[in-house]
């Protein structure tokens, strides 16, 4: 199966149509305010709007009140919801979105724990850890520790560039892989040689 594509951290119009040129399924925007890739909604939702069809955009929320991300959902018309901090899985089900749950792989992680409780979600994506920090480290942790059989679609994140993803992907097997920074000239930048390299890999490995 081939292997599916989110680039995260979409800013700019110009960006989002490279990715989608390029072949990505999924643009990610960031509604976490202290992220360098933070995305005000008006401009999210000017983005969207000039976007062709069969294209997945994703919402980013790291423990944000259901009352802001109702908001974000109604001025944006987001397809799908990504939680990246302590979210649990009756607030991740509240809002008639379907949804995917990131789990940084701290030393003490259990994947496969973790997995059953979010049942509800469409997937599970996986990050690299690092204290205080929710995600966007631009850090690979050890792909070994995933559980060769999850019961939710693998989404693997952490580090991915054009240099690693062909090798991610051959000994993952991932669902999908998310990328930001392995993509970008810039934090909130996309680079459009940086993203056709990374798809021509995913392409390659598939």
């Amino acid at each position: 199966m081939r292997t599916r594509v989110k680039i995260c951290g979409i800013t700019r119009l110009e960006d989002a149509l490279a990715a989608v040129e390029a072949g990505a399924d999924a643009l990610g925007f960031v509604f976490y305010s202290p992220s360098p890739r933070y995305v005000e909604p008006a401009v999210a939702k000017q983005i969207i709007q000039q976007l062709p069809p069969f294209v997945t955009t994703v919402a980013l929320f790291v423990d944000e009140s259901s009352a802001r991300v109702k908001q974000v959902l109604d001025q944006t018309g987001i397809d799908l919801l990504q939680f990246h901090g302590d979210e649990s899985p009756e607030y991740c089900h509240q809002f008639d979105r379907p949804y995917f749950k990131a789990v940084r792989m701290s030393p003490v992680i259990d994947v496969e724990t973790e997995t059953q409780r979010f049942a509800s979600a469409r997937g599970i994506l996986l990050d690299a850890y690092r204290p205080g920090v929710p995600g966007g480290t631009g850090e690979a942790f050890d792909w070994a520790r995933i559980p060769a059989d999850l019961t939710l679609p693998l989404i693997l994140a952490g580090g991915l560039d054009q240099n690693n993803v062909a090798q991610a992907i051959s000994q993952v097997n991932p669902y999908a892989v998310d990328v930001s920074g392995g993509v970008e000239m810039a934090k909130g930048l996309k680079d459009c040689v940086k993203i056709t390299s990374f798809m021509n890999e995913v392409a390659c490995a598939n």
